[in-house]
C-alpha cells in the first residue's frame, strides 16, 4: 500500500514528522510521501525514521500557487535537495502567510476577540501556521466545538474571517521543484473550482507551464470525477498520482493514510507505473539531502 500525499505538524497535520513516518510503517505502507504546505522542515526527521523502518520515503512539498479562482496547490514529489529557487519560494510564501494571518487576526479583533498572532502561534510548533491552526485555537478557547465549525462559521471561503492567499507564481513554483530534483504534480484539481467542462482546457495550460503529473485520485473527489481526471491526464500526456491528503487521525472522517474515496486502498500502480518512472531509476531517498 502506498500514499503520495500527506501532512505532518510541520504544517497543518497533527502528528510530528517522525511520528507520521512511524504511523506509515504501522499502517504497512511501502511507499509514503510527506508533502507539508510550503515547507520542507519535516523531511529530515521523517527520512530518519524511514531509514530505520524500511519505508520507501518520497520527500515532498505542497506549494500554494496564485490562482484567480479556488485553490491551486502544487505537489513537488521526490525532492532530492533544497535548491536556492525552492528556498526563495518558501521564504516568499512564509511572508505571504504571515501577512494573511495578520489580516485574519485583525478581523478577529474587529469582531471582539482580543487575541494576538503571537498568542496563537505560541500554541503550535509548525513553521507554517494556517487556518487549521486558527481553528484548533478557537476550539481550545471554547469558541467552537471542532475544526469544521470554525471553518463553517469563520474561516472557510466566503466567511467573515477568510483571507485569500497571494500564492507563488506557477512557473516559479515549477522551477523551484524541478531545480530541487522533484516532479511537479497538481494536487486535488477539483479544488481549482473549474467546471468539469472547462477543466481540460485549464489543465492543458497548467501542463504547458511544466506541471508533469495530476493527482486524479483523492478522497475529496467523487469516483466518477477521478476516472474523468485520469482520462484527461492521459490525453494531455501527464502521469497520474493518488494520495489521501492525510492530516492525522480523526482530523477528517474521509482521510485515512493509504486510502482514497470510500476508504479504498491506494493501488501500488500509482507508484510503480506512474511516479517511479517519472522520477527515474536513479531516485533513491537514501541519497537525498534529507537522509544525510
Amino acid at each position: 500500500m502506498i500514499d503520495l500525499h500527506s501532512h505532518s505538524s510541520a504544517s497543518d497535520g497533527i502528528l510530528s514528522p517522525a511520528d507520521s513516518a512511524r504511523y506509515a510503517f504501522e499502517k504497512k505502507l511501502t511507499v509514503w510521501a510527506l508533502t507539508d504546505h510550503d515547507t520542507v522542515d519535516g523531511l529530515n526527521d521523517a527520512a530518519k525514521v524511514c531509514l530505520e523502518t524500511g519505508v520507501n520515503f518520497i520527500p515532498g512539498i505542497e506549494i500554494t500557487v496564485a490562482w484567480p479562482e479556488g485553490e491551486f496547490h502544487l505537489l513537488g514529489l521526490g525532492l532530492r535537495r533544497k535548491s536556492e529557487e525552492l528556498k526563495n519560494t518558501i521564504e516568499y510564501l512564509t511572508e505571504d502567510r504571515f501577512n494573511r494571518n495578520s489580516e485574519i487576526v485583525r478581523k478577529m479583533n474587529e469582531d471582539g476577540y482580543d487575541f494576538t498572532l503571537e498568542e496563537i502561534q505560541s500554541n503550535f510548533t509548525a513553521s507554517q501556521i494556517g487556518r487549521p491552526h486558527f481553528a484548533d485555537f478557537l476550539v481550545k478557547k471554547g469558541i467552537v466545538r471542532n475544526r469544521q465549525e470554525a471553518f463553517d462559521r469563520f474561516l472557510g471561503h466566503g466567511k467573515k474571517w477568510y483571507v485569500n492567499h497571494t500564492g507563488e507564481n506557477l512557473e516559479t513554483a515549477v522551477e523551484a521543484i524541478k531545480t530541487s530534483g522533484g516532479i511537479p504534480v497538481i494536487a486535488h484539481p477539483c479544488s481549482l473550482f473549474v467546471g468539469i467542462a472547462r477543466l481540460e482546457e485549464e489543465l492543458e495550460k497548467i501542463h504547458a507551464a511544466g506541471v508533469m503529473g495530476l493527482e486524479a485520485w483523492h478522497p475529496g473527489a467523487r469516483k466518477s470525477h477521478c476516472y474523468r481526471l485520469e482520462e484527461i491526464a492521459r490525453k494531455l500526456g501527464m502521469f497520474v498520482t493518488a494520495g489521501s491528503d492525510f492530516h492525522g487521525k480523526g482530523v477528517r472522517a474521509d482521510r485515512h493514510l493509504g486510502r482514497m474515496f470510500d476508504n479504498k486502498k491506494i493501488d501500488d500502480r500509482f507508484w510503480f507505473e506512474e511516479l517511479k518512472p517519472a522520477l527515474g531509476e536513479d531516485f533513491d531517498f537514501k541519497n537525498t539531502e534529507w537522509a544525510k
